[in-house]
């Protein structure tokens, strides 16, 4: 077994999907499990969505039995408040002020392309994903399919980076060879730019080159750039562990921002269209998942991307699922302690409203 690829006992640090924006309303809180780590993720009367470790460090009552006020949560057993931060600023028994510091761990959240995301690390935050060609700038987005994959999300990934599965699975009359270029220890590209080949079926309505690319952060999220130079596709897939060597995932589909009336019904067309090409790719990868149990035991000269993905992805920081508080170093990946700290561990999510469970990615 990997160090970290295809392990379903450890995760890489970064952006993981926590759950659709709209799951979570303003002054509702709700129980979540991810990476074994149950939570409270609620949204106090700002907007602003906070995630906090799910037991009152009192006597481990589940916080998401609490109520929302303003901006804090409260819990139900002996209306202990915290704030966004995990700090406890009420308790009523004791005459209000807490006469000595207790928190609960919180973690750090971010919302983009409708779906609240939560970084599973103790430092700084990198970027939220986004897709290379249009920046990090606000562009039009609209969720797509929910779905549940029976294969590791790595897996899911490499699938989109193995050159001749795109012949042999999707009857693509173009042949693929994806470069690679790593832009930091937790994102990697890989690109392809490529012409219809004269006399196939593609070629009756298009002859020019044919840009097909992918961005990888944390090996958790990938983005698919794809289309002939006068209109690229954007899709985005949020991928992470079930905690049962499957992937709970989530379709963004992308359009560059347009403005005004007209803009927004060319980003509604435009983000339809998408839908559509992106159903295409799917539906001949379920099949795949579905039965797959992953070994690379004869590469290929066609499968120099995903040895290179492989490569990335052992060589970023991760969390040992199954030790909370070790952290595999990034040179030599033996275990460290966490220096008093705590990290997220890996397994799925609790509610999973509208579950697909065989269905396809787009």
């Amino acid at each position: 077994m990997h160090r970290l690829f295809n392990n379903p006992d450890a995760a890489p640090e970064g952006w993981y999907w926590l759950l659709r924006s709209s799951e979570v309303r303003r002054g509702s809180v709700v129980a979540m499990e991810l990476f074994g780590r149950e939570l409270a993720v609620y949204r106090g009367a700002g907007g602003r969505v906070a995630a906090l470790d799910a037991y009152c460090p009192h006597m481990g009552a589940h916080l998401a039995e609490g109520r929302v006020e303003g901006d804090e949560l409260r819990c139900f057993f002996h209306a202990w408040r915290f704030d966004a931060g995990g700090r406890c600023t009420d308790m009523p028994a004791l005459g209000g002020t807490p006469p000595f510091p207790v928190c609960t761990r919180s973690w750090t959240v971010a919302e983009k392309y409708g779906l609240v995301w939560l970084w599973n690390g103790d430092g700084a935050p990198g970027p939220l994903p986004f897709v290379p060609e249009l920046g990090e700038g606000e562009v039009a987005s609209m969720l797509a399919n929910r779905f549940r994959k029976p294969c590791h999300p790595h897996v899911m990934l490499i699938n989109a980076i193995d050159e001749h599965h795109f012949n042999s699975v999707h009857a693509l009359p173009v042949k693929l060879h994806m470069a690679t270029r790593e832009v930091s220890g937790q994102r990697i590209e890989f690109s392809n730019t490529t012409h219809v080949p004269p006399g196939s079926w593609l070629a009756r309505f298009y002859r020019g080159p044919l840009t097909y690319s992918m961005c990888y952060w944390n090996a958790a999220t990938g983005t698919v750039t794809l289309g002939p130079d006068l209109l690229h596709f954007y899709i985005m897939f949020a991928l992470r562990p079930d905690g049962r060597g499957g992937t709970d995932g989530q379709t963004v589909l992308i359009a560059r921002r347009r403005r005004g009336l007209l803009g927004a019904i060319a980003n509604a067309a435009l983000l339809a269209l998408t839908r559509v090409v992106g159903a295409y790719f799917a539906k001949g990868d379920t099949r795949v998942f579905r039965s797959i149990r992953f070994q690379l035991r004869t590469p290929t000269e066609a499968d120099h991307a995903i040895i290179d993905f492989i490569d990335h992805t052992e060589r970023q920081p991760a969390v040992i699922v199954s030790q909370p508080g070790v952290i595999l170093s990034r040179a030599d990946g033996e275990g460290s302690p966490a220096d008093g700290t705590r990290r997220v561990q890996a397994k799925g999510i609790l509610r999973f409203a509208q579950d697909d469970t065989h269905g396809d990615g787009a």
